[in-house]
């Protein structure tokens, strides 16, 4: 019997198609399993044994695709590096092929910073490239994350740290990990730098003070950062000070006047006058910038920030035990460290100072300026003459150390010598004329003439004139000279006396009245007297009714006193050709001009006696 060949139904055809598809979907599906590796791979075998060997490759396919779909460009993702090639760093990323990552982006100075096993964080670039491998970097990373944590320091307000690396205009650049930032030349520093190059390589530390991400800029201020970290130290500073502590500061600044310390946010002026008991100049001769140093606390302002120091407060004070040191009347040495119109300062040590004033640098008086004897910074020997602790104050004397010519003056000099000198000053009563160094005598007015009458020397003298004069005296102890510039010549009286006598008859003006008498002037600056009964014949009771005042007349002459310097004249007696001789002791005092008052009295007595008999 023929067996007749059955064809299957529609159903059947249907049924071995779909289930040999399903056969190669399986066998595609294992292939592509197969393909799976890394982290997706390994977490669907541990999904898998989770469900005790249930999961299909379908499943575990669909997990990866929907996985491997997550991936997007600009994504920063984990990775581990799991070689490294010709091509680059390769990177394993939880794809199903790894990453690649060009070798430079993990160079520092030639040399690779990976090894296979690094963890490390890219930036994913691109999925798809020539080589058929995602293209990585990790340079994107670093920059990423660095914008990340400028925004948030920008934020919080959190300084960052970064290295100058150079010189722009208008101030630096700063590098803040693989981002560049600007830094203004006037945020440098509290206090401007001059030269910004000296910075270049430094790390520094600032403040972010401005940020735009999408242009990518960036400008920070170190200056911000200081000044804040200055005033949290100020304040804390300011907290613990107080007047009379020792402190210890940083030389920060130096001027002429003085020096600024640091005591650690607050800043100090240490005045030129507290640095040192002695004199100094210049702040530089003791400190200079960067110095470590101990100071006293003089005075503190808290409200205005205010600090007074002072050094050499911690240092013994030499004028406490000067007196011992420096009895008076002994003499020392020293050095002259300033002059002054009226004096020099000479320093004795350092902290002592004397004032030789400049009546004491020479026994002459002719001293313009101390200059013309001692210079700064001459060495001198001085003696002390006074010293006045409390005041700190040391009177010097320079001329002390040398002879007194006015200890040997009467040795060298007599009374009634001629010597010569200059006129060194003019005064209302006399001049002082200089016979030699330091020897000064006195002129007085009334000895510059025999015949003027004088006021003021300035009359017939001028200073620096060199005159002749005659010594009168000489007073050693209270140093006084007395010369005489009328005595290098004869007076008028001695030139009188000798060309006349009694009963010589000469011509003379009448220059005043007097109640006994006319006063007459009978040569340049001498004068006799004629009584009232000499006038005339006739008995007279008042001069002024037989002559007057300029009038000249013959005189005869009745006597001369050379004793007393006076001459009696008669106008009755120069009328007739035999003298009449005086007997009457009636005088006049020529130089004064005046009558004794023994001579009115016994003139008054005459004529009250005469009057009666009459």
């Amino acid at each position: 019997m023929a067996i007749e060949e059955r064809k299957p139904s529609e159903t059947e055809l249907d049924g071995a198609a779909s289930s040999e598809r399903q056969e190669e979907q399986v066998a595609a599906d294992a292939e592509r399993a197969s393909a799976v590796t890394g982290p997706a791979a390994e977490e669907a075998e541990e999904e898998a044994r989770a469900s005790g060997g249930e999961m299909d490759f379908a499943a575990i396919l669909d997990q990866f695709e929907e996985q491997q779909s997550s991936f997007q460009e600009g994504q920063i993702v984990q990775g581990k590096v799991v070689g490294v090639s010709e091509r680059g760093v390769l990177i394993d990323f939880g794809f199903k092929s790894e990453g690649l990552v060009p070798q430079e982006e993990f160079a520092e100075n030639g040399a690779l910073t990976v090894k296979p096993g690094d963890e490390v964080e890219v930036v994913v670039k691109s999925m798809d490239s020539p080589e058929g491998v995602p293209v990585l970097s990790r340079a994107d990373a670093l920059r990423r994350r660095a914008w990340d944590e400028l925004e948030q320091a920008y934020r919080e307000g959190k300084p960052v740290r970064g290295r100058v690396v150079e010189r722009i205009r208008g101030g630096l650049r700063v590098s803040v990990g693989p981002v560049d930032t600007f830094l203004p030349g006037s945020q440098v520093d509290i206090r401007p730098i001059r030269n910004l190059d000296s910075l270049r390589g430094q790390e520094i530390e600032a403040k972010v003070v401005k940020l735009n991400r999408k242009r990518a800029n960036v400008v920070i201020s170190r200056k911000a950062l200081l000044e804040e970290r200055n005033e949290k130290r100020r304040q804390e500073a300011l907290r613990l000070l107080e007047e009379g502590i020792i402190v210890e500061g940083q030389v920060k600044g130096l001027t002429d006047y003085g020096a600024f310390i640091d005591l650690g946010g607050v800043d100090g002026l240490l005045h030129v006058t507290d640095m040192s008991w002695g004199r100094v100049q210049n702040p530089a001769e003791l400190f200079k910038v960067g110095d470590t140093v101990q100071v006293k606390v003089l005075k503190f302002d808290r409200e205005k920030g205010r600090v007074s120091l002072g050094y050499k407060q911690l240092l013994p004070d030499p004028w406490e035990t000067v007196e011992e040191r420096y009895p008076v009347g002994s003499r020392v040495q020293g050095k002259v460290v300033s002059i002054a119109d009226y004096g020099a300062f000479v320093e004795l040590e350092p902290g002592v100072e004397g004032l030789v004033h400049v009546t004491e640098m020479t026994w002459s008086k002719r001293i313009k300026h101390p200059s013309k004897i001692v210079s700064v910074g001459q060495t001198i020997e001085v003696e002390v003459l006074e010293i006045d602790p409390r005041a700190r104050r040391i009177r010097l004397g320079l001329k002390q150390t040398l002879p007194n010519p006015w200890d040997t003056l009467p040795e060298r000099y007599a009374i009634g010598q001629r010597v010569r000198g200059r006129v060194r000053n003019l005064t209302e009563f006399g001049a002082f004329v200089e016979i030699e160094d330091g020897i000064d005598g006195l002129v007085h007015v009334s000895d510059i003439s025999w015949t003027k009458r004088i006021k003021h020397p300035a009359e017939v003298l001028k200073k620096g004139q060199e005159v002749e004069v005659v010594i009168t005296n000489i007073d050693r102890e209270n140093r006084r000279l007395s010369l005489s510039i009328k005595d290098t010549e004869p007076s008028v009286w001695d030139r009188f006396v000798a060309e006349h006598k009694p009963g010589d008859i000469i011509r003379g003006r009448v220059t005043r009245f007097a109640n006994f008498g006319v006063f007459v002037e009978v040569a340049e600056g001498l004068e006799g007297l004629c009584h009232i009964s000499e006038l005339a014949e006739e008995r007279v009771r008042k001069p002024e009714q037989v002559v007057q005042i300029g009038q000249e007349l013959d005189f005869r002459i009745l006597r001369i006193e050379p004793e007393n310097r006076k001459i009696a004249l008669s106008a009755r007696a120069a009328k007739h050709d035999e003298p009449a001789v005086d007997t009457r002791s009636y005088s006049t005092e020529v130089g004064a001009g005046i009558a004794s008052l023994g001579e009115l009295a016994e003139f008054n007595l005459n004529t009250t006696n005469e009057d009666r008999e009459r």
